[in-house]
């Protein structure tokens, strides 16, 4: 502990450094945490997914015909406030809104949240970070297609 405050002693401007990125950090993530705006990492979204968590995937319709997560419902991020009332189900359970990079999704999880929505969360990175932890998508045909007669 000697040696501890003789360097303190000596070396006060690293030690004031120290502290004051400790600070900013405690203040960052204390602020984070009051805002609401709770990011889930793809690993710690699969288990709320185990856990009857709702997904509500905010691409376009194309972007979800090209891979999305397992039971993620298709609310285009143009279309969110049109179509909440089919979210309202969801309030109950926990609710991972995804975009392409976890940016669009943290309005849409502030004003669930402002709406009552205790567990809400956005998907840090989105489909992005999704794909990139090599996490399994379905894809399929879920737009309309031209018939040819």
């Amino acid at each position: 502990m000697d040696k501890f405050l003789e360097f303190a002693g000596n070396h006060t401007l690293l030690v004031l450094a120290l502290v004051i990125s400790f600070l900013v950090l405690i203040f960052t993530e204390l602020r984070r945490k009051a805002g609401g705006l709770v990011a889930v990492d793809p690993t710690d979204a699969v288990r709320l997914i185990n856990n009857e968590a709702a997904v509500i995937d905010l691409r376009n319709a194309e972007a979800y015909a090209r891979g999305h997560i397992v039971n993620a419902k298709n609310i285009p991020l143009d279309e969110f406030e049109a179509k909440r009332s089919s979210v309202d189900s969801f309030k109950s359970k926990p609710v991972i809104a995804v975009c392409d990079s976890g940016i669009s999704s943290n309005k849409v999880v502030a004003s669930l949240r402002k709406s009552g929505f205790e567990s809400a969360y956005g998907l840090k990175g989105g489909m992005n970070a999704w794909n990139q932890a090599g996490l399994p998508v379905v894809t399929g045909k879920k737009t309309k297609s031209k018939r040819k007669k």
